[in-house]
Protein backbone atom coordinates (compact mmCIF):
# COMPACT_ATOMS: atom_id res chain seq x y z
CA UNK A 1 0.00 0.00 0.00
CA UNK A 2 1.45 3.58 -0.91
CA UNK A 3 1.65 6.51 1.55
CA UNK A 4 -0.31 9.77 1.24
CA UNK A 5 1.84 12.66 2.27
CA UNK A 6 1.26 16.22 2.36
CA UNK A 7 3.15 19.12 2.12
CA UNK A 8 2.63 22.61 2.53
CA UNK A 9 3.87 26.12 3.07
CA UNK A 10 2.26 27.79 6.21
CA UNK A 11 2.19 31.39 7.60
CA UNK A 12 2.57 31.57 11.29
CA UNK A 13 -0.79 32.34 11.47
CA UNK A 14 -1.54 29.20 10.11
CA UNK A 15 -3.02 30.01 6.58
CA UNK A 16 -1.51 28.02 3.30
CA UNK A 17 -2.93 30.77 1.00
CA UNK A 18 -3.76 34.91 1.40
CA UNK A 19 -6.68 34.33 -0.78
CA UNK A 20 -4.75 35.09 -4.13
CA UNK A 21 -2.64 33.20 -6.43
CA UNK A 22 0.32 34.86 -5.24
CA UNK A 23 2.35 32.52 -3.31
CA UNK A 24 5.78 34.71 -3.19
CA UNK A 25 5.43 35.23 0.52
CA UNK A 26 6.79 31.19 0.98
CA UNK A 27 9.67 32.53 -0.20
CA UNK A 28 10.59 35.61 1.23
CA UNK A 29 14.58 35.15 2.38
CA UNK A 30 17.45 33.62 0.43
CA UNK A 31 18.61 30.74 2.69
CA UNK A 32 21.07 28.27 0.75
CA UNK A 33 20.20 25.70 3.67
CA UNK A 34 17.00 25.39 2.97
CA UNK A 35 16.85 25.38 -0.79
CA UNK A 36 18.74 22.48 -0.14
CA UNK A 37 16.42 20.86 1.84
CA UNK A 38 13.33 22.08 -0.80
CA UNK A 39 15.86 20.30 -3.66
CA UNK A 40 16.28 16.98 -1.42
CA UNK A 41 12.51 16.88 -0.56
CA UNK A 42 11.82 17.54 -4.72
CA UNK A 43 14.63 14.81 -6.24
CA UNK A 44 12.45 12.20 -3.62
CA UNK A 45 8.96 13.08 -3.70
CA UNK A 46 7.39 10.32 -5.14
CA UNK A 47 3.91 11.19 -7.26
CA UNK A 48 2.83 14.53 -6.85
CA UNK A 49 -1.12 15.03 -6.72
CA UNK A 50 -2.34 18.63 -7.32
CA UNK A 51 -5.97 20.01 -7.27
CA UNK A 52 -6.60 22.66 -10.44
CA UNK A 53 -5.90 25.94 -8.59
CA UNK A 54 -1.84 24.47 -7.56
CA UNK A 55 -1.74 22.67 -10.92
CA UNK A 56 -1.96 25.94 -12.69
CA UNK A 57 0.49 27.75 -10.98
CA UNK A 58 2.80 24.90 -11.33
CA UNK A 59 2.50 24.31 -15.15
CA UNK A 60 2.62 27.59 -15.47
CA UNK A 61 7.02 27.87 -14.18
CA UNK A 62 8.68 24.40 -13.51
CA UNK A 63 8.40 22.64 -16.94
CA UNK A 64 9.97 26.39 -18.10
CA UNK A 65 13.51 27.30 -19.19
CA UNK A 66 13.52 30.16 -16.23
CA UNK A 67 12.70 27.30 -13.99
CA UNK A 68 15.47 25.11 -15.24
CA UNK A 69 17.80 28.01 -14.43
CA UNK A 70 16.79 28.74 -11.04
CA UNK A 71 15.84 25.70 -9.61
CA UNK A 72 17.77 22.87 -11.77
CA UNK A 73 17.65 20.01 -9.08
CA UNK A 74 13.87 20.78 -7.84
CA UNK A 75 12.63 21.03 -11.75
CA UNK A 76 14.62 18.09 -12.96
CA UNK A 77 12.29 16.28 -9.72
CA UNK A 78 9.10 17.91 -10.21
CA UNK A 79 8.94 17.82 -14.23
CA UNK A 80 10.04 13.83 -14.36
CA UNK A 81 7.61 12.60 -11.35
CA UNK A 82 4.41 11.55 -11.93
CA UNK A 83 1.72 13.67 -11.38
CA UNK A 84 -2.17 13.74 -10.86
CA UNK A 85 -4.34 16.68 -11.28
CA UNK A 86 -7.62 16.26 -9.63
CA UNK A 87 -10.48 18.97 -11.64
CA UNK A 88 -13.69 19.24 -12.89
CA UNK A 89 -12.92 21.17 -15.76
CA UNK A 90 -9.09 19.70 -17.02
CA UNK A 91 -9.22 17.00 -19.85
CA UNK A 92 -5.66 16.65 -20.35
CA UNK A 93 -1.88 18.42 -19.48
CA UNK A 94 0.38 19.53 -21.89
CA UNK A 95 3.47 18.41 -18.76
CA UNK A 96 5.22 15.33 -19.09
CA UNK A 97 4.00 12.27 -16.86
CA UNK A 98 0.39 13.92 -15.73
CA UNK A 99 -2.75 12.24 -15.50
CA UNK A 100 -5.57 13.99 -15.57
CA UNK A 101 -8.55 13.09 -12.83
CA UNK A 102 -11.72 14.32 -13.00
CA UNK A 103 -13.63 11.70 -10.20
CA UNK A 104 -13.67 12.24 -6.82
CA UNK A 105 -10.27 13.00 -5.13
CA UNK A 106 -11.31 10.60 -1.85
CA UNK A 107 -11.79 7.37 -4.11
CA UNK A 108 -9.46 8.25 -6.61
CA UNK A 109 -6.61 8.69 -4.26
CA UNK A 110 -8.43 5.53 -2.16
CA UNK A 111 -7.62 3.84 -4.99
CA UNK A 112 -4.34 4.85 -5.78
CA UNK A 113 -3.20 4.27 -2.00
CA UNK A 114 -3.52 0.37 -2.94
CA UNK A 115 -1.88 0.28 -5.90
CA UNK A 116 1.92 -0.32 -5.82
CA UNK A 117 4.23 2.82 -6.33
CA UNK A 118 5.96 5.53 -5.06
CA UNK A 119 4.85 7.34 -2.10
CA UNK A 120 1.51 9.59 -2.90
CA UNK A 121 2.53 13.86 -2.13
CA UNK A 122 -0.10 16.14 -1.80
CA UNK A 123 1.73 20.06 -2.95
CA UNK A 124 -1.03 22.96 -1.86
CA UNK A 125 -4.55 21.76 -2.84
CA UNK A 126 -5.89 23.10 0.55
CA UNK A 127 -9.38 22.03 -0.57
CA UNK A 128 -8.22 18.30 -1.57
CA UNK A 129 -6.05 17.80 1.62
CA UNK A 130 -9.11 18.91 3.86
CA UNK A 131 -11.05 16.18 1.92
CA UNK A 132 -8.26 13.70 2.05
CA UNK A 133 -7.69 14.28 5.60
CA UNK A 134 -11.42 13.88 6.51
CA UNK A 135 -11.38 10.63 5.07
CA UNK A 136 -8.42 9.28 6.99
CA UNK A 137 -6.83 9.20 4.07
CA UNK A 138 -2.84 11.31 4.99
CA UNK A 139 -0.22 9.34 6.68
CA UNK A 140 1.88 12.37 6.98
CA UNK A 141 2.01 15.76 6.77
CA UNK A 142 5.26 18.13 6.51
CA UNK A 143 4.17 21.89 7.19
CA UNK A 144 6.76 24.29 6.02
CA UNK A 145 6.10 27.26 8.64
CA UNK A 146 7.14 30.65 7.12
CA UNK A 147 7.65 33.47 9.41
CA UNK A 148 5.55 35.63 7.87
CA UNK A 149 1.71 36.89 9.44
CA UNK A 150 -0.89 37.02 6.43
CA UNK A 151 -3.98 38.37 8.62
CA UNK A 152 -6.71 36.06 6.39
CA UNK A 153 -6.64 32.95 4.14
CA UNK A 154 -7.64 29.72 3.49
CA UNK A 155 -6.63 26.52 5.63
CA UNK A 156 -6.22 23.79 4.79
CA UNK A 157 -8.03 22.17 7.19
CA UNK A 158 -11.41 23.98 6.53
CA UNK A 159 -13.94 21.70 7.02
CA UNK A 160 -12.40 19.14 8.88
CA UNK A 161 -14.62 17.74 11.14
CA UNK A 162 -12.37 14.47 12.32
CA UNK A 163 -9.49 15.45 15.10
CA UNK A 164 -6.65 13.38 13.53
CA UNK A 165 -4.01 12.44 16.12
CA UNK A 166 -0.83 13.55 14.96
CA UNK A 167 2.82 12.77 16.19
CA UNK A 168 5.80 14.66 15.45
CA UNK A 169 8.36 13.15 13.81
CA UNK A 170 11.13 15.63 12.51
CA UNK A 171 11.62 19.14 12.95
CA UNK A 172 13.78 21.36 11.42
CA UNK A 173 14.58 24.87 11.56
CA UNK A 174 16.34 27.52 8.86
CA UNK A 175 18.24 30.21 9.62
CA UNK A 176 15.86 32.46 7.11
CA UNK A 177 13.06 31.60 10.51
CA UNK A 178 11.57 28.54 8.57
CA UNK A 179 10.67 25.40 10.48
CA UNK A 180 10.23 22.17 8.67
CA UNK A 181 7.49 20.22 10.77
CA UNK A 182 6.59 16.57 9.81
CA UNK A 183 4.24 14.57 11.58
CA UNK A 184 2.60 10.98 11.32
CA UNK A 185 -0.80 10.90 10.86
CA UNK A 186 -2.21 8.08 13.42
CA UNK A 187 -4.92 6.07 12.85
Amino acid sequence: MRKLSVFESISLDGYFSDGTPDASWAHRESDPELDAFVASNASSSGALVFGRKTYEVMVSFWPTPAAAQLFPDVARGINAAPKYVFSKTLVSSPWANTRVINSDPVAAIRELKAETGPTLVVLGSGSIVAQLVQAKLVDEIQLMVVPVVLGRGHTMFDGVTTKPRLVLAKHRAFSSGSVSLLYDVLA
